[in-house]
């Protein structure tokens, strides 16, 4: 077999769509800019990404407990932790074609190498001006001067319009761990340092340049908050760092396609002290996967004064009473979705009895795929037989039956979706041995199980 090409993004969200990884959001109607559905595989892959971040930072680890909080916050906590007064960007209309673009954004994707977060609005007009940046949707260059709007998402609570009052979607997960502190604290009996995780979709009104799943309107993070002692921040900082790179290579991201950058000094958000981004080389160029930020105790000292809640921690072994500090590391679950596929998506030369073809392969970890298996009755005469196969695995994995197209066929069809092997059923499997064939979706080997011993074979041969 040999590697012929690398994925695009037209070839990635093509078999999305044709394979029902994921959609188009409201299509039928048009559809709405940068929003997208996860079809049935695609759930399946989001899902099994999620669970097993959850069990790599959260259930293996004795101190660091779970948490799955309100997406409505009361609006008081964004203004404490800065987000309705500093969570801006800045925008640029064209002028000739009334396309809207984040400055920031559209001078880093024309100027290799630029970083502009932290310039001020004139200072990006004058970028854009000596760069001699154009429009990428109509190639002139006429924008209107950059304006700065605020990213958090308004609604309205009230079951009258008179009587509503604005509140906000969250920009991000953090501040409930930060809010819910003190309860989890004294529920769970945990001893700094310790970590509040959580997992959920979180909203920016913000203009994005599309590029798939990579930046949306809405998304889901990973992430979690570890409160420390300031004098612990640097030894954590780069423990979780280097926990963060296991993790890439855990779920299947090429680490060779990655790079740690950390952020200067005009970059930090204004709760950081120090941050880095772990970045993923796209193709439409190096863009962040992943972040680590050091928080200080900016969040929970903020959260004390506003709130008047007493949020510090007394250490039980040296009787010093303090306000944590927080190292926070932060997974976007739609961008891994994403790296992911650019790092499983494969077509390959592979030969076969007429000759050379060309298949695609997702080769996703076994872990995560979204089926683990197919069952493949050889004819159609064979359904029963393959589906008490089906019943005897479907407990324990999630099984995929197909019996739709030639064997060939199929089996093309579930190397293009990931799914790590293929057992047939044939004639032999009723008349002669109890026995299928499980053909391998990387190497395309195959060999002959006893069906009483499938289960442990797949359970053998799943593990990470």
């Amino acid at each position: 077999m040999t590697k012929t090409t690398d994925a695009t993004m037209e070839k990635i969200v093509s078999l999305c769509k044709q394979r029902g990884f994921i959609f188009p959001g409201s299509e039928i109607y048009g559809g709405l800019a940068n929003t997208w559905d996860y079809g049935p595989l695609g759930v399946e892959l989001k899902n099994n990404i999620q669970q097993e971040w959850w069990k790599f930072f959260v259930q293996q680890r004795q101190n660091i407990v779970g948490l799955d909080a309100a997406i409505l916050m009361n609006p008081k906590v964004w203004e404490a932790s800065g987000h309705v007064a500093e969570f801006n960007d800045a925008q640029v209309d064209c002028k000739e074609c009334k396309a809207r673009h984040r400055a920031d954004h559209l001078i880093e994707d024309a100027v290799e190498g630029i970083k502009v977060e932290g310039l001020s609005t004139a200072d990006l007009d004058k970028l854009i001006q000596e760069n001699n940046i154009k429009c990428p949707n109509c190639g002139k260059q006429n924008f209107t001067n950059a304006r700065v709007f605020n990213l958090l998402f308004r609604t309205q609570i009230g079951a009258v319009e008179e009587g509503t009052d604005e509140i906000y979607l969250r920009g991000e997960l953090a501040q409930s761990m930060f809010t819910n502190f003190k309860n989890v604290l004294n529920t769970s009996r945990k001893k700094i340092p310790f970590g509040i995780a959580q997992v959920g979709k979180c909203f920016r009104n913000e203009i994005t340049p599309g590029n798939f799943i990579f930046r949306t309107l809405e998304f889901d993070l990973m992430e979690f908050e570890y409160f420390i002692h300031e004098k612990e921040w640097e030894e954590t900082f780069e423990f979780w760092l280097e926990e963060m790179k296991k993790w890439v290579e855990h779920v299947g991201i090429d680490p060779e396609r990655t790079r740690v950058r950390e952020h200067t000094q005009d970059e930090l958000s204004h709760y950081s002290k120090k941050t880095v981004d772990i970045e993923f080389n796209t193709p439409f160029g190096w863009k962040e996967l992943y972040g680590l930020a050091y928080r200080t105790n900016f969040d929970l000292k903020n959260h004390t004064e506003k709130s008047g809640t007493d949020l510090s921690y007394m250490d039980p072994y040296t009787n010093e009473k303090y306000i944590p500090h927080a190292v926070e590391p932060t997974f976007g679950l739609s961008r891994s979705v994403l790296m992911v596929l650019l790092s499983a998506y494969t077509e390959e030369t592979v030969k076969t009895d007429k000759g050379e073809e060309t298949r695609t392969v997702l080769k996703l970890k076994k872990n995560i795929a979204p089926f683990s298996a197919a069952v493949l009755p050889l004819v159609n005469k064979l359904t029963d037989e393959a589906n008490k196969v089906w019943e005897s695995l479907k407990d324990d994995f999630n099984i995929d039956f197909d019996t739709t197209g030639s064997i060939g066929k199929r089996y093309r069809r579930q190397d293009e979706i990931g799914t790590p092997y293929c057992i047939t059923i044939d004639f032999d499997t009723v008349e002669k041995d109890k026995s299928v064939t499980i053909r391998d979706r990387d190497t395309m080997e195959q060999e002959r199980i006893k069906i009483e011993n499938l289960a442990q074979y797949l359970k053998d041969h799943l593990k990470i």
